[in-house]
Formats: structure tokens, C-alpha cells, sequence
């Protein structure tokens, strides 16, 4: 059982981890975080201005163009992959106190979902001896010796949401780092604790100065980020708004981006799926961070001869799930992040309601929780697909159902949205199931259930977002393909450096 604790788990809240030491910041200004389930002060943190950021991103910069991390062998940056997954799974105890509490996820299926932190750093320090950083190719005339060079993009600043934040910075940081990349980190105001125990890991394993830097910073400062032009690359995970301000910002002076933005993903229930088995399923996807996940199925699509049979089986189940503290561990729900999501799920409740959506359970702050923002898991049924509730992204725990005709209208329905984020088929037999996949526009498709596996790769169709995460895929964004054409081949080998 885990147990919440009074202390904070992070050294230096009120400081930046820059160039390789703890900075103070240029102002006075901090930034509060609330616990979701008291509404009641965490803890604070500097918060990061202009200045800072520009601070950061000169360090970044110097230990790219003079440092020796780029010019390290894959092979010896893996070494500091591996220390630093060794040290992210001695800290999950630590997470496990900042996570829930700043953004209301379950302590108990917490440590589960965080053995992903070290997976990926392992996982990127055993492709540092199988990814080809630099290989042999024949020339196009057939004379002297041509090879592609896989070399760092440069300098990536990395905007880590606040839902999942430690999952999410790992998957970034891990292939940058392997690249060769150096990178500045930039925590979400909601949920800075992961970005400093981050911090805290790259000072305790030795990364040279300026490879990792962090900092805290609110939407204004953060724009620093990505307008300034000595950051190569962004990495961003958020909502699709933010996304496509980024893209038109990066265009401006051809700077490299990766996306992974909102969702409003489909699961198409087949004829042959039993009801009370996808609804356990989809009960436990909308709890899960209190649905406040891109990738979350929203909306589900069922036949419309048992479009009643899947509200009532929703209702019935969410009903039953109780809505709490996080430490406690027979809660199944926990609060949203902030007062303003709760206000953003609320506002859209009100909308289905007005839109002639049915209400069937949900929608309500629970009776018994005068304090943090807790709220109802919340069903709807006859949704219309163009309604808003079904269009555009809730991000709280508010799932739509809708009546298909028939199969091909069911996929019809998947694919009428502007986001391609993930979906799932629910039926047993795994040929159907593979023949509607291959039909759906998403970036990930499982079979009954959210099947999201960034061991092989994560993103999204549409606006959904650009690139991918995780796997072999999400390297290639933090590197560039030189080509060298040299009059013969030379004496040494790739082993030896990669400059």
C-alpha cells in the first residue's frame, strides 16, 4: 500500500538546474503548485522568465557546439542511459508522492505505470549497439566511397505536460540524449515535481554540464523556448491549440518540431463483442488519470441495435467507481489536475446536455467531497458524431456513445474527426479486428482496450500531432542524415568517435 507523506521529495524547488549546477532565478516570481485532492499549497517553484530560459539555452548551446557529449561514441552515452534509468527507478517512491498529488492519478497503479521511466532509457542504451549512426552506401556512379552519417539535430528544448509528466519527459529525453542531443526541459506550472527529480538524476549521474538543464516556466516564458533561434528542435506533448502555435513559430525560421497532441479517439464495438466485457474495459480507461489522457477512447461506436445495452452497461459500472483521495486505496478515480479543468468538463457536460445528448450517469461533483476537484465519471448516449461533445477534446472522464448503422458505417464514424490519435476495435476474433484496424485513421490501433505502446512507437494522424515517440521511430527525430561522399573508404570506423 502506498502511503502519502507530508515532506516534499525534491532538494531545490526554488532554484534552476542550469550548465550543470543549481541557479538561482533572475526574479522573485514563483509558482504555486496546488494539491488536486485538498486544494491546498504542495509546494513552490521558481518560475522561469525570459531570461532564464535564454540562460538555459546558452548552456544548452555551449555544450553542444564545445562540449564533449555530441562527440561521445553512441556506445559511452548509453552508459550514462543506463545510470540514469538506475537511478528513475530508485526515485519511484519519491514520483509516486508528487504525481497523484499534483495531478490526481491513483497512488496504487502509479509504480506500474512508472517502470516505464527506466524501460526507456535501457531501452534507447541497447539501440546505441544495434542503430546504424553510420553506414556504408554505393555512390551513385559507382566511384570512391559514400556513407550516411546519423549526427544530433543540436539543441532540443523538450515541453513536458502535466498529466503524466516523468513518463512523458523520459521518452523524450532518452533519444535525444542518445542522439547526442543536449536538451532543456521545461516543466509544466500543474506538475513541476518529475522535471526536478530529473534535474536532481542528471546532477547525481555526472551528465556534462549543459546536456540536461530544467526550469519551470509558464506559457510566456515558455515561447522564449521555442522562438529562440540558438534551439535546433522542439519536442512538445499538449493540446493541439498549443501545437499548432509551435508549428507556426518553428516554420518561421525552419526549426524541427515533434508533436504529440490531442485526441478524441474512436472504439468500434463489433456485433460480436459481449457488451459487459468492453464496458469493464472502457470503465477502466476513462478512470485512468481521471481520463485526462490524450490517448483516452472517448468516443465509443457501437451498433445501434445495442447502442441502449452499452450506455446502461457504462452507467452501471460508472456508478460503482468510487471517486477519491488518491492514497486511499480502494478509490478507483481520482480528483482532475485543477479547478479549471473541472470547469472545462463541466462547461462541456452543460453542452452535451444542451446539444440533446442523454445523460446518463455522471456530470456531477460527488456529494460526499467538499474539497479538491473531483468529479463524476460521466456517460452520455445518443450522441450525433458532429456534436461537440463528440468532436472536440473533454480531457477529463467523459465518454460518448454513439449508434453505427453497420460496420462500415462504424468506421465511417471513427474516421469523421480532425484528430488520429488511437482507437480500438473490440471483438475477439483477431482477423475482424485487423481488417477495421487497418481501415481506422490512427496513429495507434488496439484490440479491446487502449493498446498505446511506446516500446514500438506513439502518434498521431491528423492534428494529432507530427512525428513519433518511442522505439526505433522516435529516435530519428533528434537526428539528421548527413551524406559524405569521400575518394576512398577510410582507415578508421564509426566506433571511434562520431566526429
Amino acid at each position: 500500500m502506498t502511503t502519502k507523506t507530508t515532506s516534499v521529495p525534491i532538494s531545490k524547488p526554488g532554484q534552476f538546474y542550469i550548465d550543470g549546477q543549481w541557479v538561482d532565478p533572475s526574479t522573485t516570481h514563483t509558482i504555486e503548485v496546488i494539491e488536486a485532492a485538498t486544494e491546498e499549497l504542495f509546494f513552490t517553484v521558481a518560475a522561469a522568465e525570459a531570461a532564464d530560459v535564454a540562460r538555459a539555452v546558452g548552456a544548452a548551446r555551449r555544450a553542444f557546439d564545445d562540449g564533449p557529449w555530441p562527440r561521445m561514441p553512441p556506445s559511452r552515452r548509453a552508459e550514462f542511459l543506463r545510470a540514469i534509468a538506475q537511478a528513475a527507478a530508485q526515485r519511484c517512491d519519491d514520483l509516486v508522492q508528487l504525481w497523484p498529488r499534483e495531478t490526481g492519478v491513483i497512488a496504487r497503479i502509479a509504480p506500474a505505470v512508472l517502470e516505464e521511466v527506466p524501460a526507456a532509457f535501457n531501452y534507447y542504451a541497447d539501440l546505441a549497439d544495434r542503430y546504424p549512426f553510420e553506414q556504408e552506401v554505393p555512390t551513385s556512379s559507382g566511384e570512391g566511397f559514400g556513407m550516411i552519417v546519423a549526427e544530433p539535430v543540436g539543441v532540443v528544448g523538450a515541453i513536458i505536460p502535466w498529466n503524466t509528466p516523468m513518463h512523458l519527459a523520459a521518452w523524450k529525453l532518452a533519444p535525444a540524449l542518445l542522439a547526442g542531443c543536449t536538451v532543456i526541459v521545461k516543466a509544466s506550472p500543474e506538475a513541476p515535481g518529475a522535471a526536478y527529480v530529473i534535474a536532481e538524476i542528471a546532477e547525481q549521474v555526472g551528465l556534462p554540464p549543459g546536456v540536461v538543464n530544467v526550469l519551470t516556466a509558464d506559457r510566456e516564458a515558455s515561447e522564449a523556448l521555442v522562438t529562440d533561434h540558438r534551439v535546433d528542435k522542439i519536442t512538445f506533448t499538449g493540446s493541439t491549440a498549443v501545437g499548432k502555435r509551435i508549428a507556426g513559430l518553428m516554420a518561421e525560421r525552419i526549426g524541427r518540431y515533434t508533436l504529440e497532441l490531442g485526441g478524441k479517439s474512436a472504439a468500434v464495438v463489433l456485433d460480436d463483442m459481449d457488451i459487459a466485457e468492453a464496458a469493464d474495459s472502457l470503465t477502466g480507461g476513462a478512470c485512468f488519470v481521471s481520463g485526462q489522457i490524450c490517448a483516452s477512447l472517448t468516443r465509443i461506436i457501437v451498433p445501434r441495435h445495442r447502442h441502449d445495452e452499452m450506455v446502461e452497461a457504462l452507467a452501471e459500472r460508472f456508478a460503482r467507481v468510487k471517486v477519491g483521495d488518491p492514497f486511499d486505496p480502494s478509490v478507483q478515480m481520482g480528483p482532475l489536475a485543477s479547478r479549471r479543468q473541472r470547469e472545462r468538463v463541466e462547461d462541456y457536460v452543460r453542452i452535451g446536455e444542451d446539444e440533446g445528448a442523454t445523460l446518463a450517469f455522471g456530470g456531477n461533483r460527488p456529494k460526499d467531497l467538499d474539497r479538491g476537484w473531483f468529479i463524476e465519471p460521466t456517460v452520455f448516449g445518443n450522441v450525433d458524431n458532429s456534436s461537440r461533445i463528440a468532436q472536440e477534446e473533454i480531457f477529463g472522464p467523459v465518454i460518448s456513445v454513439i449508434a453505427a448503422a453497420d460496420e462500415e458505417d462504424a468506421i465511417r464514424i471513427a474516421n469523421d474527426s480532425v484528430f488520429g490519435l488511437n482507437a480500438s476495435v473490440f471483438t475477439h476474433d483477431a482477423d475482424r479486428a485487423r481488417e477495421v484496424a487497418r481501415c481506422l485513421r490512427a496513429g495507434t490501433v488496439g484490440q479491446n482496450g487502449n493498446r498505446a505502446d511506446f516500446g514500438i512507437g506513439f502518434g498521431g494522424f491528423k492534428q494529432s500531432g507530427v512525428g513519433r515517440e518511442g522505439g526505433v521511430a522516435g529516435l530519428l527525430p533528434y537526428l539528421e542524415n548527413k551524406t559524405v561522399v569521400l575518394d576512398q573508404k577510410p582507415r578508421f570506423s564509426s566506433s571511434e568517435g562520431q566526429r
